[in-house]
C-alpha cells in the first residue's frame, strides 16, 4: 500500500479528518489531500508525527516490508536449528552404537583370548645321533598331548603316516627307544 492510502486508511481508522490531522501536524488542510493524493510526501519530521499520531512506526507509514524479511529470517534461522539438531541426534547415535560395539568388541577379544591362552602347546624337542649324524625333531602338542605339529628328517612324516601317532609323549619314546635300538641316542 502507498503512503498515500496509508494515510487515508489510519487516519479514517482513527476518526480523523483532514483538518483535525492537519492541526496536530501543523499543516495545511491541502497539505494532507496532496499527501493522501500522492502529489507530495511528509519531511522527516513530519513522518515521525504522523508515526507517534497513528501508532505505527514510520516503516509502516512508508510500507517497508521490513517485518515480513524479519519473520523470514527467523523462519529460515529455525529450520536450519531443526536440521543441525537431527544432524546432532543422528551422530549421538552412531557414537552411542559405535561405543557400545566398541565395549562388545573389547570383552569378546578378551574372552577369546582367555580361551585361547588357556590352550597350551607344548613342545619337544629331540636332539639325536646315529652314526655320526645329528638329527633334530620339534613334536608340538596341545595340552591333551594330542599332536599339533611335527618337524625334523623326513622320518618323522613316515611315522606319523604309518603308526598313526595322535599321541605326542607316546612320539617322543618311539624316537627315543628307535635311536637307541639301533646305536644312537636322543637328549
Amino acid at each position: 500500500m502507498k503512503l498515500g492510502e496509508q494515510l487515508v486508511a489510519l487516519r479514517k481508522e482513527n476518526k480523523l479528518s483532514q483538518e483535525q490531522l492537519a492541526e496536530k501536524i501543523g499543516v495545511t488542510r491541502q497539505t494532507i489531500s496532496n499527501w493522501e493524493l500522492g502529489e507530495t510526501s511528509p519531511n522527516p519530521e513530519q513522518l515521525k508525527l504522523l508515526s507517534q499520531i497513528f501508532h505505527v512506526s514510520i516503516d509502516e507509514l512508508l510500507d517497508n516490508d521490513q517485518k515480513t524479511a524479519l519473520v523470514e529470517k527467523i523462519s529460515n534461522t529455525e529450520r536450519l536449528a531443526g536440521i543441525i539438531i537431527k544432524i546432532l541426534k543422528v551422530i549421538g547415535i552412531l557414537l552411542i552404537v559405535y561405543i557400545v560395539l566398541a565395549v562388545i568388541s573389547f570383552f569378546l577379544f578378551n574372552t577369546i583370548s582367555e580361551s585361547t591362552s588357556n590352550v597350551q602347546s607344548l613342545t619337544a624337542t629331540l636332539e639325536c645321533t646315529l652314526d655320526g649324524q645329528n638329527y633334530t625333531y620339534l613334536i608340538e602338542s596341545d595340552q591333551d598331548d594330542n599332536i599339533v605339529g611335527a618337524s625334523g628328517s623326513e622320518y618323522i612324516s613316515d611315522l606319523l603316516e604309518e603308526e598313526n601317532f595322535i599321541k605326542g609323549k607316546m612320539m617322543v619314546a618311539y624316537i627315543e627307544a628307535y635311536f637307541e635300538e639301533h646305536g644312537g641316542s636322543c637328549n
